[in-house]
């Protein structure tokens, strides 16, 4: 059925019907995107040469043709289109140029060139570095209403939490961890299985949170937010996380295991919980000097969280307040969970995968080995779309050593991620 309205979007009559309506070069462009992000990179590259054709200039144009050269594993001509704008200076460009200076650090990582790589990573955080001031207080106040959750968040109160019963208890697991630590591939892999439905980074239950919160002071605690929420909004929140998420699916969950992954969740484990004690939870984990060297790449438009990641100081800061959280909770939590290392998942997918499925009560399924055939028929949103539609990669395995002396003055900051988790 995906595949189905996936082709019905991006068929070639629909594109027909859209192009007597165009008239820039831009437009073009943006179907090259929608082209690209279902794999349809044929397509995609004969949309930026209509471009092209219009405004041979076009430096969105020449960004898509930059990355499509990338992907396709052309990388001399990636690079020329991709320095071909990055001097303009007309303001008009700002964002696009932001975009071409992050494609170029991908392009020059993948020549190996690891230093012109970094230059060109830090040229983009400098374009947006100016309009990042304001988030950085509030961004310290949720570290700081984070640190008093995990304070105050005690083993009793979880225990009580998770003892609370519920009507029609339902089949639930959340992939959490750190962003860039094997979430999206370890997703596609379990939403492999015939028994087992994905639902991918959306603000669902954080929604259902913020309207158990209403009516609370600003100052007031996660764990007072939690402890006030009455039996009926708790309920109220239940029903609602699960229609709106078959809604935003267009599926029936009916009695599959629905695995939310979604990253910025595990700070909300606690919440997580306090709505559905029945949850079971898998934190991907990865080395931590690669999960912050990858991070720190990724083109992320400027919010509340991804201000902290224009330095490095501030990625490896976001990365412990993270999994500082999640380790202060892990001994607490009388839920089951179940921490997967990256680097297994690569090596041994069988392997892990069974431990997986096991751990979820699902039975094996062979089509969990065959992940990349499966994320081919369906959009997949992280921004990793491009990888998990291909084979297991080994490659990123200690990828930060490539930028060892860059991340130096931070790694003792990291030592005791590195040592928890099993890579000292």
């Amino acid at each position: 059925m995906k595949r189905a309205v996936l082709s019905a979007v991006v068929s070639p009559s629909a594109v027909q019907a859209h192009v007597t309506f165009l008239s820039s070069s831009d437009t073009f462009v943006k179907l090259a995107e929608i082209y690209e992000r279902f794999r349809l990179l044929e397509r995609a590259e004969a949309m930026v040469a209509r471009a092209l054709e219009l405004n041979p200039l076009s430096p969105l144009a020449l960004l898509v043709r930059a990355r499509l050269n990338r992907l396709g594993g052309r990388l001399e001509e990636a690079e020329r289109s991709a320095r071909s704008f990055l001097g303009s200076s007309d303001p008009n460009t700002w964002s696009t140029r932001i975009r071409g200076w992050y494609e170029l650090g991908a392009i020059l990582d993948r020549q190996e060139r690891y230093e012109e790589a970094m230059a060109a990573f830090l040229e983009a955080k400098a374009l947006i570095r100016p309009n990042a001031a304001r988030f950085l207080t509030p961004q310290q106040s949720v570290r700081a209403q984070l640190e008093r959750a995990a304070s105050e968040i005690t083993a009793e109160v979880l225990q009580r939490w998770r003892d609370r019963p519920v009507d029609q208890p339902r089949s639930l697991a959340l992939l959490g961890g750190h962003p860039r630590s094997g979430t999206t591939l370890l997703e596609q892999v379990m939403d492999s299985h015939p028994d087992i439905l994905s639902s991918e980074e959306t603000p669902i239950f954080y929604e259902t949170y913020l309207d158990l919160k209403k009516g609370s002071p600003d100052s007031a605690s996660i764990l007072s937010i939690l402890e006030s929420a009455s039996a009926r909004a708790l309920q109220q929140a239940r029903e609602n996380y699960f229609r709106f998420t078959e809604a935003l699916l267009g599926s029936k969950i009916s009695g599959r295991l629905l695995i939310d992954k979604n990253p910025s969740l595990t700070t909300m484990i606690p919440a997580v919980i306090r709505v559905f004690p029945e949850t079971k939870f898998l934190v991907a984990v990865r080395d931590p000097r690669d999960v912050c060297i990858s991070f720190f790449m990724q083109p992320l438009p400027l919010n509340l969280s991804s201000a902290a990641y224009l330095t490095l100081e501030g990625t490896v800061g976001e990365y412990a307040s993270l999994m500082g959280f999640w380790k202060t909770l892990a001994p607490r939590i009388r839920n089951p969970h179940l921490e997967i290392r990256y680097e297994d998942l690569v090596e041994d997918l069988e392997t892990v995968s069974r431990r997986v499925l096991e751990f979820l009560n699902v039975p094996w399924d062979a089509r969990v080995l065959r992940f990349d055939e499966h994320a081919r028929e369906k959009l997949v949103r992280s921004p990793t779309y491009a990888d998990v539609t291909k084979p297991v990669f080994k490659g990123a395995v200690g990828r930060w050593r490539n930028y060892q002396k860059y991340l130096e003055p931070w790694l003792e900051q990291l030592e005791p991620f590195v040592q928890a988790f099993g890579y000292g």
